[in-house]
């Protein structure tokens, strides 16, 4: 089984977007479905007078969001355990999705289940 880790910060994305608290739920919802995960729940909260951050609650582990609209700038944070999974798949959907016209991603390959079994730490 492999464990991945992405990291994304999105930049000048659509600031509307970025404080729509239902925009937010429903991409995290399709990003979790993109990634071939099995979402469990969404959890957001919009703070005053502007941001959201937002949690998709996955079988193989999660994707998170925090929105700063009046920077335009979001961080994403997908972690998913799986043959199948594809959280670096979530992230450049999510930079999409907010219409970023700049972003960075990072994929990182975590330690598995597996790997952590057979090793002597």
């Amino acid at each position: 089984m492999d464990c991945k880790h992405c990291v994304a910060e999105l930049y000048r994305a659509d600031s509307a977007k970025l404080n729509d608290e239902a925009f937010v739920r429903e991409a995290l919802a399709n990003a979790a479905d993109l990634a071939n995960a099995t979402l469990i729940d969404i959890r957001t909260h919009a703070f005053e007078p502007q941001g959201i951050t937002g949690f998709a609650l996955l079988a193989e582990s999660h994707i998170s969001i925090h929105t700063w609209p009046e920077c335009g700038f979001a961080a994403i944070d997908a972690f998913t355990c799986g043959d199948k999974t594809k959280p670096d798949v979530a992230c450049s959907y999510l930079a999409a999705t907010f219409e970023a016209r700049g972003h960075s991603i990072s994929v990182i390959d975590r330690g598995s289940p597996k790997i952590l079994s057979n090793s002597n730490l």
